[in-house]
């Protein structure tokens, strides 16, 4: 029997799964889009995770808060966060849906109830993560074993989540999938929630998903900004080389996908640093 090779992946969301005033420039507005993304780190790198969220801190005034959340960051703050984990050994892997467009699916009512397009997006990360590690490992001849660290958010039941990870790896789906999350790698019992302000990884988690996030979701002045996104891309898992549907994944996908100058001008770029 191979040896494992054991991994972590901390995993976060940006935006909101709202429909309500979708699109609109009202206060109580729904984002326009949601993402939930993970990085990924070795067990032995996982150690060392505290020390890398405490190194961009440091750079802080306020150095003895030990809570990195993107959202209380300033603009300068969040390119030093970000170019900083950028150079630590870790992945970072990406899922984000174009919300407005899950409004003129016929599945759209499905997409509107509690708690589903959270756990569909979630499917979709594990799917590509769970690749990612099985290649990773037997490249060196071992078996990959993957555990998952949601950040507990408000009305997500974690229960449901794992039986809908049951569902799936007991081939209950009426139709089977173009892709499937590698069973061999990850047991849904392997699937645990924490607060966000305890757990560094996700921390770290928050300040991947949340960069891409902000390269796709309009500002109040309907403006995008991609500087985060793209101090991080190095990190994005990479399948031939290429993030785009694999460390980074946009659904619907980039050829359908409805985006404005400034959103498609990051992921051509995304694109382009594949080719060189």
């Amino acid at each position: 029997m191979a040896d494992l090779k054991r991994f972590i992946a901390y995993v976060d969301e940006a935006g909101d799964e709202g429909f309500g005033k979708l699109g609109s420039d009202e206060p109580t507005a729904q984002s326009q889009w949601f993402s939930i993304g993970a990085c990924i780190v070795s067990e032995d790198n996982n150690r060392l995770i505290v020390s890398w969220r405490d190194e961009i801190m440091s750079a802080f005034k306020n150095k003895n808060n030990r809570d990195l959340h993107f959202r209380d960051l300033k603009h300068d703050q969040r390119v030093h966060a970000c170019a900083t984990i950028a150079k630590k050994p870790i992945g970072a892997c990406i899922v984000s849906s174009a919300k407005k467009t899950l409004l003129e699916a016929s599945e759209r009512d499905v997409f509107k109830k509690k708690q589903h397009l959270y756990n569909y997006l979630t499917r979709l990360l594990l799917e590509r993560i769970t690749d990612a590690c099985s290649k990773r490992a037997a490249a060196i001849g071992e078996q990959a074993h993957l555990r998952v660290l949601f950040s507990r958010r408000k009305g997500t039941d974690y229960e449901q989540m794992r039986d809908y990870l049951r569902f799936l790896r007991d081939g209950r789906e009426k139709l089977q999938p173009i892709r499937s999350i590698d069973w061999s790698v990850l047991d849904p019992e392997d699937i645990a929630v924490e607060n966000h302000k305890v757990r560094a990884g996700l921390q770290v988690a928050d300040l991947f998903t949340s960069a891409v996030w902000k390269a796709l979701e309009p500002n109040g002045y309907g403006r995008c900004e991609d500087r985060y996104a793209r101090e991080i891309a190095s990190r994005l898992l990479k399948s031939d080389g290429n993030a785009l549907n694999y460390g980074f994944t946009l659904i619907p996908p980039y050829s359908k996908c409805p985006l404005n100058a400034e959103q498609r001008s990051f992921v051509d770029w995304l694109i382009d640093r594949a080719r060189h």
